[in-house]
């Protein structure tokens, strides 16, 4: 019985508690797979668009040395070819170990057998041959297995990009869920505390006043105070304060 009372109020605030840590929960755990799902993102497609994107820069800077040794200048050209080469085999490298996306293999296998083509003629000698200055022998072989390795590069690229597009969709939609639970925990959490106001007033407020009311208006000799509804604590501050009135009564005819 004593207890009665502060239990209804804790009950009602452990309601409103438990409502908003669930709510919190749900967020929490959306937000966890969000992140996730964003650093797959960055590490998958991400990875690899800059891979392929560091490609077609080296294949351009190789082009420029190739046309420097059809020009006779074979140490400037050799520098610029060989770094460059280095570099396209380090970003082919990332894209092969990151094969993620359905027939990324087909694409990573069209890019080394072009590039391994278009490597082979480059590495031939050039400078002090028929083939310096030749502008038909650059168009018809090297400038050919350019374009063609640049369009397999290219297409590795296109997929990964779309993938990422069509992850990025998603993720719109896993944050929309994610910010599901907290507006849907603030709105409830709204209502709830204008029921748990409106309990609080009209069983523990209410009583109280009806109580202090029924105590200014008391006239000796009437019937006892019977203003609470309730068998809690205020029930029971009720009949005590009838038993002190009784007492007061009494005293008060001796």
């Amino acid at each position: 019985m004593k207890t009665r009372l502060k239990l209804k109020i804790m009950t009602g605030f452990f309601l409103l508690a438990s409502l908003l840590l669930i709510a919190g929960a749900i967020s929490i755990s959306e937000f966890t797979k969000l992140s996730k799902s964003v650093n797959s993102l960055i590490e998958d497609n991400y990875k690899t668009i800059n891979a392929a994107q560091a490609m077609l820069e080296s294949l351009e800077r190789e082009d420029s040395g190739i046309l420097m040794l059809m020009l006779g200048q074979w140490e400037e050209g050799r520098i610029i070819i060989e770094s460059a080469d280095s570099s396209f085999m380090l970003a082919l490298n990332i894209a092969e170990g990151n094969q993620t996306e359905k027939d990324e293999d087909i694409y990573v296998a069209a890019i080394k057998e072009s590039y391994s083509k278009y490597r082979d003629k480059w590495k031939k000698p050039i400078v002090n041959t028929e083939k310096e200055g030749n502008i038909d022998w650059y168009r018809n072989n090297i400038h050919k297995a350019f374009l063609e390795t640049k369009h397999n590069v290219t297409n590795l690229m296109n997929l990964n990009q779309e993938s990422m597009h069509a992850e990025a969709y998603d993720l719109k939609e896993e944050s929309r869920r994610a910010i599901m639970p907290g507006i849907v925990a603030i709105i409830a959490a709204f209502i709830f505390s204008i029921l748990l106001n409106f309990f609080i007033s009209k069983y523990i407020i209410s009583p109280i006043g009806n109580l202090s009311e029924a105590i200014k208006e008391y006239n000796p000799g009437q019937a006892n105070i019977s203003v609470v509804k309730s068998s809690d604590e205020l029930k029971k501050l009720e009949s005590e304060i009838n038993a002190f009135l009784e007492r007061l009564i009494r005293d008060s005819r001796k």
